[in-house]
């Protein structure tokens, strides 16, 4: 039997392959001369053993004068994001404490899935091996509200109060435009952590830092920002946001006794559905912060606002 003729490919459509393989080959080149290239900085903070494994942890401010203040970052985000927040609490004399969650920032990878379960282990495990048995403020920005929510319905007698920074709630999943939004999410989540093992978000090392950080987090953030680990890490966690917050729910509601803020960005009314949570409080409290964006209600220019929130809570607390 004859064999059928080869097919012929085109020779422009193999030029135009070629050219975008060098065009990609030389994107990746050029991210890896920026990283290699830039300051290098060793990051903040200790690396604590949990159990085989460790957490980055980033203190601040002094020890001993009342709760501590958890604070816990958002999607794709790191301890580095409060670095500002921290500076400003430290200030105030209150004492702050910022985790990279697994696999994200600089802490080791945890095993999945990376729902509300692990987070919540994570934080338990991490507060028994620095010796914290005492009374928290949680602070919880953007998809944190979920797992600030479950610390308090876990450990109502520890928790003084949260404090929500411009953050979802469990409830939320429940809307149909939030569950569309978390559709796309998730697309961009695994988008993210091809084009970062690839390397191909190192060229945007100098476009990572959106927050208003203190200059001695820039960098950190910016080499997390672009590490392939942290965007695989970070997609783990994303990719099990449903989850998340139907283990949220399930825990049960806040105690309408505990105070908490509500601190959102722009110009939002406290009739908005994220103004929820601090409506059913007991000792709600609203702030919403006109210029301020959803990172840079956690720097330097919007972050007192934030700083308001953790002292109307631990106001209402005492």
């Amino acid at each position: 039997m004859r064999a059928g003729p080869r097919p012929r490919y085109d020779g422009a459509m193999v030029k135009v392959l070629i050219g975008l393989a060098l065009a990609l080959g030389a994107w990746i080149a050029a991210g890896l001369v920026i990283v290699a290239t830039a300051a290098n900085a060793k990051p903040r903070g200790e690396f604590v053993d949990i159990g085989g494994r460790k957490l980055r942890l980033v203190c601040d401010g002094p020890a001993g004068g009342g709760p501590t203040v958890w604070l816990e970052h958002g999607a794709f985000g790191a301890a580095t994001d409060f670095a500002a927040i921290q500076r400003k609490l430290s200030a105030k004399g209150l004492r702050s404490c910022a985790y990279d969650r697994a696999g994200m920032g600089y802490s080791d990878p945890g095993p999945k899935p990376r729902d509300g379960d692990a987070a919540l282990a994570d934080l338990e495990a991490l507060m028994t091996a620095v010796g914290d048995d005492g009374p928290v403020v949680l602070v919880g920005h953007s998809m944190a509200g979920l797992h600030v929510r479950r610390f308090a319905t876990a450990h109502p007698e520890r928790t003084v109060g949260i404090v929500l920074v411009d953050a979802t709630t469990p409830e939320a999943i429940d809307d149909p435009g939030t569950r569309k939004f978390v559709g796309v999410f998730k697309a961009v989540a695994r988008t993210a952590a091809v084009a970062g093992t690839l390397g191909l978000t190192k060229p945007f090392y100098y476009a990572a830092e959106r927050i208003g950080l203190p200059p001695e987090a820039v960098t950190e953030k910016r080499r997390i920002w672009v590490s392939g680990r942290h965007a695989r890490g970070s997609a783990a966690e994303g990719l099990q946001w449903e989850r998340a917050a139907r283990q949220a729910i399930a825990a049960g509601p806040l105690p309408p006794e505990l105070p908490v803020s509500v601190i959102v960005a722009g110009d939002r009314s406290e009739d908005s559905p994220r103004a929820l949570p601090a409506r059913r409080s007991g000792h709600g409290y609203f702030e919403a912060v006109p210029g301020a964006t959803h990172t840079s209600i956690l720097g330097l220019t919007h972050g007192d606002a934030v700083v308001r929130g953790v002292e109307h809570v631990l106001a209402a607390g005492a």
